[in-house]
């Protein structure tokens, strides 16, 4: 073997250590960069070129190290733990999310709360009936009434509205999903082309982890790799990026809670529209979910089962108010008087108004007993109380809301923990470590300066070999 052969073996341990210390500064470059995955050199020794013969030189070393890539430390089977978690999160988390706003617009318990406002209500009928045929009583009656329509009307529009702003945010949402499946199809098309032609791709496959996880949090998107270095996206079975090819999504359905019920809210493809995405997690599936209509057995969407509940309490509001109040008679003796009344051309609780507009039109006794008499009045008042109270309907739906509500905070801190967990677990594989880059930066450092030192020694061995060979004496 030739002398000259002993430099190319120090270089290539020089070139190995270079890639190693690189790499190790670009760990610690990184080490606070979202969604980095830290990276690792690896080397192979090349070995000796042995031929049989006749002046063969016996056993030989290897000719140095070979440089074969620089290894992203990730873990697929953290990655799609990260990936499945957070589709759950996302989906629990925009369900509870709804929820502690419809409950915090109920204002329940407290003084602003309907509960509140009914009870003075009831309060202001037993002073009608205990001060009947009095002017003022009854006044303050008809400002008591105005006041709790104008709150249930004040509820039924609060989820009305809620339900708008939520329908606008999930058009947000599949922009950013489109957005971020564009960018991994780019992502795929620069990854493929850095791989074919020998390159390293980490750092943009660290980019392309971050799009799909961010895609498995709004849609509940499955990752599946191939062997080009590629990844398909899939949500609902089909896939949303395959290879280079992106396929948008779009929201579809009612723009108002009121057409909800002949036009759900639903993600479908552009290109397929008409049939909705089965998607199995994810934001944008909580929120759709949220967003549904009502149905006859209760169990639709919160919001419009909420604004259901508020129109069937404003319903049974006025019939059982005005179920007593026709059977009384007004101090000018007119009787069959309704005291509510809704407008069938608006949604119950928006509909409702106080008919009375005076005095003389409220009864409060019954028919022929004269306008001191308030045993109607007295009636009405008890309509809040006992089993069959008023009351108790709006009270069961406070109940249902109030646990629901806290079933679903339940449910989104349980995921939320088990997205932490595998976020925890991601990063402990697959995050900078200081302390171990340090020793690597150490270890490279040392193998750079003995290659160095081997690369001299050769040097002052061919330096005696050519310029001091035959100088005898000298």
């Amino acid at each position: 073997m030739s002398t000259f052969s002993g430099l190319n073996t120090a270089y290539t341990g020089l070139v190995a250590a270079k890639t190693g210390l690189d790499v190790v500064g670009q760990n610690i470059a990184n080490a606070g960069t979202a969604g980095y995955t830290r990276q690792r050199v690896t080397t192979s020794g090349v070995p000796a070129l042995n031929s049989a013969g006749l002046f063969t030189g016996g056993v030989r070393p290897g000719q140095g190290v070979s440089v074969d890539g620089i290894q992203r430390l990730d873990s697929a089977a953290l990655d799609a733990r990260v990936r499945s978690t957070t589709a759950l999160s996302g989906y629990s988390g925009a369900r509870a999310d709804a929820l502690a706003t419809l409950e915090n617009s109920l204002n329940e318990p407290g003084t602003n709360g309907l509960s509140s406002q009914l009870q003075k209500f009831w309060s202001s009928w037993a002073d009608v009936s205990n001060q009947a045929g009095e002017s003022a009583p009854v006044g303050v009656l008809l400002g008591q009434s105005a006041t709790l329509v104008t709150q249930i009307q004040a509820g039924y529009r609060a989820v009305d509205d809620q339900w708008s702003a939520l329908r606008t945010n999930v058009d947000g949402m599949v922009n950013d999903l489109n957005d971020a499946a564009s960018e991994v199809a780019d992502l795929n098309g620069r990854i493929r082309s850095t791989l074919l032609a020998g390159g390293s791709a980490n750092e943009l496959m660290d980019r392309r982890d971050l799009l799909t996880t961010q895609i498995a949090n709004l849609s509940g998107g499955v990752v599946r790799p191939a062997a080009d270095g590629t990844v398909d996206v899939l949500i609902g079975g089909n896939a949303i990026v395959s290879g280079t090819t992106f396929n948008a999504v779009q929201a579809a359905g009612a723009r108002r809670m009121s057409d909800a019920t002949g036009d759900p809210v639903r993600l479908e493809w552009a290109h397929r529209p008409g049939a909705a995405i089965a998607m199995e997690g994810g934001t944008i599936a909580g929120a759709i979910s949220t967003l549904a209509p009502a149905d006859a057995t209760g169990t639709g969407g919160v919001l419009a089962e909420a604004a259901a509940s508020y129109n069937a309490f404003a319903v049974s509001l006025a019939q059982r108010v005005n179920d007593v109040h026709r059977t009384g008679a007004t101090p000018t003796g007119a009787t069959g008087l309704d005291f509510f009344a809704i407008d069938p051309a608006q949604p119950a609780a928006l509909g409702l108004s106080v008919v009375p507009t005076g005095v003389g039109e409220v009864a409060t006794g019954a028919p022929g007993a004269g306008g001191s008499e308030g045993s109607i009045a007295d009636a009405i008042s008890q309509l809040g109380s006992g089993p069959n109270a008023v009351d108790k309907q709006w009270a069961d739906f406070v109940v249902r809301i109030g646990v629901a509500s806290k079933t679903e905070q339940q449910q989104s801190a349980l995921a939320d923990l088990a997205s932490s967990g595998a976020v925890n677990a991601q990063l402990s594989n697959s995050s900078v470590d200081l302390d171990e880059e340090n020793m690597n930066l150490l270890a490279f450092q040392h193998a750079y300066q003995g290659a160095a030192r081997v690369m001299t020694a050769v040097d002052e061995s061919l330096d005696v070999l050519i310029n001091h060979t035959g100088l005898v004496g000298r």
